[in-house]
């Protein structure tokens, strides 16, 4: 009798050994708080729910941002009183390929940790922001401030996953965090494409609610900063500035008519526009496209 006790109590506890593990495997994993000391920017990988941090951010100095001084400054000094504690809007930064959407909001936040305390800047990706709700999440309590940034921002007719944007910006039981704000960029103003509101409105018994739900996205965004086609006289200062900078030696006139063809064999002006033009004449004349020596 005293075997078979014996028996029955090893089966048992192997059982509950088994119960115990299969419980172990199925519970959320803990999360490791991210070093936020580490840097002062990350890319979100909602895979591992972790934050990788950016030594060295990819971004271009807020002197050769040339032709949009008004959504600049509005961006700017939004970002300022956010990172003071001050109230501060979403921002949604929307128009023209390549006018430098994504490369203010980067120059934004440089300019504003050097005045202020430190602020991070978060890049999420267009593809996990069904994930937004996890990073909020994690970022909640945090003795930080983020800047929270998507690039390219934009939805197609069958995707749902705005909803998880449109519940951490401004819906939701918790709401977006007092210590982030969202920035994103687009060249889309109601992040979604023309074709697919018109088509919803032709289709729809009710056509101003087809598209409701999903056009008021777009205003959970305070700020709507808008990026237009610039001028010649735009694009040429936005060679000559770059040629500046990193002190490349070039006659002006002959710069002046080489830019104006490599725009023309383009067939637009903008920012990215003069800089590939500037990084093809650095090449050609062998000058490194480096940090000046002296600050400019």
């Amino acid at each position: 009798m005293a075997d078979r006790l014996s028996i029955d109590s090893a089966d048992l506890l192997a059982t509950l050994q088994r119960i115990a593990s299969t419980l172990e495997r199925l519970a959320p994993k803990q999360v490791a708080q991210p070093e936020f000391s580490a840097a002062d920017a990350f890319v979100w990988h909602p895979l591992g729910r972790a934050l990788a941090p950016v030594r060295r951010v990819n971004r271009v100095d807020m002197s050769l941002l040339k032709g949009i001084d008004r959504v600049r400054d509005t961006l700017v000094e939004n970002t300022e009183r956010f990172a003071r504690g001050l109230p501060a809007n979403n921002a949604l930064l929307w128009g023209a390929r390549g006018m430098g959407k994504s490369s203010l909001v980067k120059a934004a936040h440089a300019a504003v940790n050097g005045t202020t305390a430190r602020v991070k800047l978060i890049e999420i990706h267009r593809e996990d922001i069904e994930s937004l709700p996890d990073l909020m999440t994690m970022l909640r309590g945090a003795a930080h401030r983020f800047i929270v940034f998507c690039d390219d921002l934009s939805f197609d007719a069958d995707d749902t996953t705005y909803k998880s944007l449109k519940a951490v910006l401004e819906g939701g039981i918790e709401g977006r965090p007092e210590n982030v704000i969202f920035y994103a960029t687009s060249n889309r103003r109601h992040l979604m494409p023309r074709e697919m509101m018109e088509n919803e409105r032709s289709t729809a018994i009710n056509p101003g609610e087809a598209v409701e739900e999903k056009v008021s996205l777009s205003d959970r965004f305070g700020l709507w900063l808008g990026f237009h086609r610039c001028s010649q006289d735009e694009y040429l200062a936005m060679v000559q500035g770059y040629v500046g900078y990193y002190q490349i030696p070039v006659d002006a006139e002959a710069m002046r008519a080489e830019a104006l063809e490599w725009a023309t064999t383009r067939g637009a002006r903008s920012g990215r526009v003069a800089w590939q033009y500037v990084q093809d004449l650095a090449g050609r004349l062998g000058v490194p496209l480096r940090e000046p020596a002296v600050p400019r």
